[in-house]
């Protein structure tokens, strides 16, 4: 499974709130980017495997794991907005790779959060595919994401 090193539960809690991901009816795994997975210090072929998909899903929460999502502030719709909030991205906890650095594990389209708004919540598979792709390009191009 991910090595999760939980580096958020020290924050103060308006920074994020403790949420549990939406489970999914027969979770399935369409793409797996094993050299990330390797990276991360995981098995891909665990990742793979029904537990894995578990975990990925939602379904399951893996050992140093404690998700969360996310508060932060900014401008909306030309205002100013204290508390705004991922409003379907769920933090399943950081992972410190084999090469020393510190990376998020997020889970998009996990449900609604406690700073979801009208059409929060799920997210269709083509534009988590297309987020992914996106990522990779830039990955390729040297642009950390």
């Amino acid at each position: 499974m991910l090595p999760f090193d939980a580096g958020h539960p020290g924050l103060p809690p308006r920074f994020h709130a403790r949420v549990a991901p939406t489970q999914v009816a027969a979770p399935r795994l369409v793409a797996l980017n094993r050299p990330l997975a390797e990276l991360l210090g995981a098995d891909p072929e665990v990742l793979a495997s029904p537990e894995g998909v578990a975990v990925l899903s939602g379904n399951a929460v893996a050992p140093g794991s404690d998700p969360v999502a996310l508060a932060y502030a900014g401008h909306q719709f030309g205002s100013f907005v204290p508390r705004l909030g991922d409003g379907r991205a769920i933090l399943l906890g950081e992972v410190v790779g084999r090469d020393g650095a510190r990376r998020d594990v997020q889970l998009k389209g996990a449900g609604r959060t406690p700073f979801s708004r009208g059409g929060d919540g799920r997210a269709a598979l083509g534009p988590v595919l297309r987020e992914y792709l996106v990522s990779e390009a830039m990955a390729a191009l040297g642009i950390p994401t």
